[in-house]
């Protein structure tokens, strides 16, 4: 029993274990005890800080949950699941199965068991924890992530895994299809990197259709290496070829023209090894939202630039959106949340930091600046600017708020959507509309602007009216600012994936533009997860 012991993931596991895990093991297993004993005093020495687990085996008078031979299909069960980290993109030390399996091989004593009993609870706390809510705290890798983890509460894990072993473990990844398409993507990613990659880049420049050379037979062979094109001899940048530089471009949120410009190759080229992290840090914002999302929900990608809503699974109406600007304090922020109603016609009250870092140092120039703007005291009445010295205070001191009433050109627009939260975040229009024609579009102070609110308000309002357009219009005709309640508040998930898969399994990827995914990532690898990491 001293000779070493591999098993590999995937390859009969369950064959390797029942080797391993024999009765062998443990030819002569001691009853359970019934007062302290080598046994129970390795366990409760190797709980150490975790009074639940010391409480959990105090409480079933140290029985044994993993080492007995009663337990084989519970251990089984166990160490199969956690040999499939590297497939999550989970750190495979937290629960290394190899080295548990090993460490069965290598007991001897009653203390050794008991060390191995708790070494495997922990590995079954630590899985339930990543799994179901991700290795990560959102908030501590970066404070614009405002996500609040569902976590499992760890002695209902210990209950529900000794009910039923395989069940509970099964229930463990998040449901819906969006994880299962990652995870999919992620094996063949690995598998094109274990291939050698995509080819040679395509140089740099500007290619069009008509084009011939050097250039164009790297980008031909680069697309067919990514699947956008079909096996083709094609000397020059024809229909065929362009055809699939768009449907490239789309899948990268580009403007599909067709035209294999600078941000195109320079997406092209980006290396399938690169691709792999955004998929791994998907996975993981994916088990940061290990929640019922809701039937009908609102879904803003902030690095899509895009608001889509959602019904039973199926986009019912999208739009482009505007997003904060990528500084520190006017990035987006991630959360999720429930939108109640929306204001037509709505007052813009400038927010305090706008008005003392941008405002107030226009009126210390100049009393009459932003005219469209309205002085309010703290009573809320209406102040004249001449009755004001601005040059006496400053960003601390200013005693009065600022506010733009309804009208065409209210920087809220003509609508604004409402999921009252402590960033003050929500969605509306915009006399901007020139910004919805970029590609990059983070030019807010951290709001989102909608290019086509009216028809998401459309949207919204078809739950609870046959008329929603009438609706909508009676209040904005009028002119004056008014509240309409949604009478089922709709679910908003405010996310930021760089990296998703379509219905058909087609990966989208986009720019890290708040660079969020990166600092993810290093987490992650901080952590102990390695793209393309191998159970040994």
């Amino acid at each position: 029993m001293s000779s070493p012991f591999r098993c590999k993931a995937g390859l009969g596991l369950a064959l390797c274990l029942s080797v391993a895990l024999g009765a062998e093991a443990f030819a002569n297993p001691p009853a359970a005890p019934v007062e302290l004993t080598p046994f129970s005093r390795s366990v409760a020495g190797a709980a150490g800080r975790s009074e639940l687990i010391a409480q959990f085996y105090a409480d079933r008078s140290y029985r044994t949950l993993w080492t007995g031979p009663e337990d084989a299909a519970r251990r089984e069960a166990l160490l199969t699941a956690i040999a499939e980290a590297p497939a999550h993109g989970l750190p495979v030390q937290r629960y290394d199965a190899s080295a548990l399996i090993a460490r069965f091989r290598a007991a001897r004593t009653e203390a050794d068991r008991g060390r191995l009993e708790v070494a495997m609870t922990q590995a079954l706390l630590a899985w339930a924890h990543d799994l179901h809510g991700g290795a990560l705290e959102p908030g501590k890798v970066d404070p614009g992530i405002k996500r609040a983890v569902k976590r499992l509460d760890p002695r209902s894990v210990l209950t529900a895994f000794e009910a039923n072993p395989v069940h509970f473990l099964d229930s463990l990844a998040p449901r819906g299809p969006d994880y299962a398409r990652l995870m999919r993507a992620r094996l063949d990613l690995e598998a094109t990197v274990a291939a050698g990659g995509w080819g040679a880049a395509v140089p740099a420049g500007k290619l069009k259709p008509g084009a011939t050379g050097p250039g164009f037979l790297a980008l031909r062979d680069r697309l067919m290496a990514m699947g956008y094109l079909g096996r083709s001899t094609a000397a020059s940048y024809d229909a065929e070829v362009a055809a699939a530089v768009r449907s490239f471009q789309t899948d990268h949120g580009l403007s599909p023209d067709g035209v294999a410009g600078e941000g195109t190759i320079a997406a092209l080229n980006v290396a399938p090894e690169a691709r792999l992290k955004s998929i791994l840090v998907a996975l993981e914002r994916e088990r940061w939202l290990s929640i019922d999302r809701g039937e009908r929900h609102i879904w803003v990608n902030l690095a899509d630039f895009s608001t889509r809503l959602i019904d039973n699974g199926k986009v019912t109406f999208e739009t482009r959106s505007v997003i904060g600007k990528d500084s520190p304090d006017q990035r987006t922020p991630e959360f999720s949340d429930e939108m109640e109603y929306m204001v037509i016609n709505p007052s813009w009250h400038v927010p305090r930091s706008i008005t003392t870092k941008e405002y107030l140092p226009l009126l210390q120039r100049n009393p009459n600046a932003a005219g469209h703007l309205k002085l309010i005291d703290s009573r809320g009445r209406e102040v004249s600017r001449g009755a004001v010295n601005f040059n006496a205070y400053n960003a601390r001191n200013f005693p009065f708020s600022m506010r733009q009433p309804p009208s065409d050109g209210n920087a809220l627009g003509l609508v604004k959507f409402m999921f009252p939260n402590q960033w003050n975040i929500y969605l509306h229009d915009t006399p901007s509309k020139s910004l919805f024609d970029r590609e990059v579009r983070a030019f807010s102070h951290g709001c989102i602007r909608l290019g086509r609110p009216f028809d998401f308000a459309y949207a919204l309002l078809a739950a609870q009216t046959d008329d929603p357009e009438g609706l909508f219009q009676s209040h904005l005709s009028s002119g004056r600012e008014s509240v309409v309640r949604l009478e089922k508040p709709v679910p908003v998930h405010l996310v930021y994936f760089t990296a998703w898969a379509g219905p058909t399994g087609q990966m989208n990827y986009r720019d890290d533009i708040y660079g969020r995914d990166g600092v993810i990532f290093d987490a992650l690898s901080e952590a102990g997860v390695v793209p393309g990491a191998v159970q040994g």
